[in-house]
C-alpha cells in the first residue's frame, strides 16, 4: 500500500511565532536582512553571491522582465527573468539590466524631430516616462538634437499633429556631458546647473545615455542596491530542461549572474541532467534547482495562481515543506560543512508569512503575486469593477502558452490540461513603497523574537500551531470598525 506520512501538511497561516526577549540590539535599524544565494562552507568563507533583502521575483511572464529586474535590484533584491520566451529575447532583457550601469541609462523613450505631439503622448502613456530624447533617426544611439519633457508642451495649446521639432528643447539650450563622465561628475553637473536630467554624448554628438536627478535621490534612499564588481545591477535568469545547452551559454554571455531551473516538479531526471550538464560545462555558474544545486527551491502548488494540487493531487503545505527541507539541509551541513541556501517558493499570502518562512529555515523567498501587483511588473493596469488591478497569470495557464513545460511527452507536444489560472491582483502602486512596508514588518517581527539577522532568527525562533479560534482572536474582533480607518489601512 502507499506510504502515508504521519506529519500533517500545514500552511504558514497555521503557525505563529512566540516572542523572545528583545534587547537594545534588537531594533529595526540594526536588522540585517542579507541572505546567501550560493552554497558555501559556513564558518570558513562567505557565499559567492548574497542578496541584500531576502526576496526574489518568480520566473514568470507576468512578473519578471527587465523592468522588474532593474527596480528590484535597486531595492536590494533579485529577479529571475522568465524563460518561456526565445533565447534572444531573454538575453536582450538581461543585457538591458546590465546596461543600467552606475545610473547612466540607455534611453528607452526616443523620438525623431518629425514625430508629432500625438506620438509623444502615446509614448508617455506606454513607458510612463516624462522625458524623451530627440535624435536624428529616432534611435537611442542617434545624434542628439534635443529633449522633450512634459514642460515642453500643453496638450490643450497644441495640435496633435504638431511636429516635435517645433516644441522640443534643442540641444543648444541643453546641458550635456561627454562620454566617459563618471556618475559622480554627472550628478555634480546636475546639481550645479539645477537640471533634472543630463544627456551623455560621444565625440560625434550621438546619445550614449541619460543621468537623472531622481536616480541620485533614489540611490541615496536605497543604499542596498544589488551591484556586481563593476557596479552593474545583478540579475538572474530562468532556464528549462529542454534547450538548456543553448540557453545557458547565451544567458551567461549576456551577463546573467545566477540561473534557476524553472520547473513545476524539480524531482525529475530531466532536471538532474540539466543541472549536471551546467556544472560540468560551466562549473562557476550559480544555479538553483533540486539536489546538487547552489540553492534549493522549495514548493509545489503553493502559488496563488497554481492549481497543480487541485488538478493532480500532488504537493505539500508550504510551511511543512520548508520545515522538512530545512531539517535535511541542517543535517547535511553538520555532515559535510556545506551550507545550502533555501528558497521558499509559494504560499506567501500575508506579510507576516515572510517572517515565518525565514524562521522555518528559508534563506530567501521567491514571490509572484506579491510583485505582480506593482507598477514595475510587465502587465497591464486595468480598472475592473471600480478597482484598479494588474493582470497575473501562471506559467501553467493556457495564456502563458508554455506548452513545452507541461506537454504530454508525445510528438505533438500538446497541453492536456492547465496547472495555472489567468487572473487579476489588486494594484499596489510603487514597488519600493510596498517593499519598505513589508520589510519593516519582517524586521519588527525579528526584533520581537530577539533577532537581528536571519541566521539568528532561525536559531532563536519558536513556533506554535494555532487553532481556528485563535486565528479569529488574532484579528480585530468584537468591535465595530470605523469605515474610514479600514479604508485608510
Amino acid at each position: 500500500m502507499a506510504k502515508i506520512f504521519e506529519e500533517e501538511s500545514r500552511t504558514f497561516s497555521e503557525y505563529l511565532l512566540v516572542p523572545n526577549l528583545t534587547t537594545e540590539k534588537n531594533t529595526p535599524d540594526q536588522v540585517d536582512l542579507s541572505a546567501p544565494i550560493a552554497k558555501y562552507r559556513k564558518g570558513q568563507e562567505e557565499s559567492r553571491l548574497k542578496i541584500n533583502i531576502p526576496m526574489v521575483s518568480a520566473v514568470m511572464q507576468s512578473v519578471s522582465d527587465d523592468g522588474m529586474a532593474i527596480a528590484l535590484a535597486r531595492c536590494g533584491g533579485l529577479s529571475f527573468i522568465f524563460q518561456s520566451q526565445s533565447i534572444e529575447s531573454q538575453c536582450d532583457m538581461i543585457k538591458r539590466v546590465k546596461k543600467y550601469k552606475a545610473g547612466i541609462v540607455e534611453s528607452d523613450s526616443n523620438l525623431s524631430p518629425e514625430d508629432t505631439l500625438e506620438t509623444v503622448i502615446a509614448l508617455h502613456e506606454k513607458t510612463g516616462h516624462g522625458t524623451a530624447a530627440v535624435t536624428e533617426d529616432g534611435s537611442p544611439e542617434g545624434r542628439l538634437l534635443g529633449l522633450v519633457t512634459t514642460r515642453d508642451y500643453r496638450v490643450s495649446r497644441l495640435s496633435p499633429d504638431t511636429k516635435v521639432k517645433e516644441f522640443m528643447t534643442p540641444i543648444e539650450k541643453l546641458v550635456t556631458a561627454p562620454e566617459g563622465t563618471s556618475l559622480k561628475e554627472a550628478n555634480d553637473i546636475i546639481w550645479d546647473n539645477k537640471i533634472n536630467q543630463l544627456p551623455i554624448v560621444d565625440s560625434e554628438g550621438r546619445l550614449v545615455g541619460l543621468v537623472f536627478r531622481k536616480d541620485y535621490e533614489f540611490h541615496k534612499a536605497n543604499p542596498h542596491e544589488l551591484l556586481d564588481s563593476e557596479k552593474k545591477l545583478i540579475v538572474g535568469a530562468g532556464i528549462n530542461t529542454r534547450d538548456y545547452q543553448e540557453r545557458i551559454p547565451a544567458l551567461l554571455e549576456a551577463g546573467a549572474d545566477v540561473l534557476c531551473l524553472d520547473s513545476s516538479d524539480g524531482f525529475s531526471v530531466w532536471q538532474e541532467r540539466a543541472l549536471k550538464w551546467c556544472k560540468e560545462n560551466y562549473p562557476e555558474a550559480i544555479i538553483g534547482a533540486d539536489c546538487g544545486a547552489d540553492f534549493i527551491k522549495i514548493g509545489i502548488g503553493g502559488g496563488s495562481i497554481c492549481i497543480t494540487r487541485e488538478q493532480k493531487g500532488i504537493g505539500c503545505g508550504q510551511a511543512s515543506a520548508v520545515l522538512a527541507v530545512a531539517k535535511a539541509r541542517d543535517e547535511y551541513f553538520k555532515e559535510t560543512g556545506w551550507y545550502i541556501p533555501l528558497c521558499s517558493d509559494g504560499g506567501i499570502v500575508h506579510d507576516y508569512h515572510m517572517a515565518l518562512a525565514l524562521a522555518m529555515g528559508a534563506d530567501f523567498m521567491m514571490l509572484g503575486r506579491y510583485f505582480a501587483r506593482f507598477d514595475e511588473s510587465p502587465t497591464r493596469k486595468l480598472l475592473v469593477g471600480g478597482t484598479y488591478v494588474k493582470e497575473y497569470w501562471g506559467e501553467g495557464s493556457n495564456r502563458a502558452r508554455n506548452w513545452q513545460r507541461y506537454d504530454d511527452g508525445g510528438k505533438g507536444g500538446k497541453m492536456a490540461f492547465e496547472e495555472g489560472v489567468d487572473s487579476y491582483v489588486p494594484y499596489a502602486g510603487n514597488l519600493k513603497d510596498g517593499l519598505d512596508t513589508s520589510l519593516a514588518k519582517v524586521k519588527a517581527t525579528m526584533c520581537s523574537c530577539g533577532s537581528s539577522s536571519i541566521e539568528e532568527f532561525q536559531q532563536k525562533a519558536r513556533l506554535v500551531v494555532v487553532s481556528s479560534t485563535s486565528i479569529i482572536e488574532g484579528g480585530a474582533h468584537d468591535v465595530i470598525q470605523k469605515e474610514n480607518d479600514r479604508t485608510a489601512r
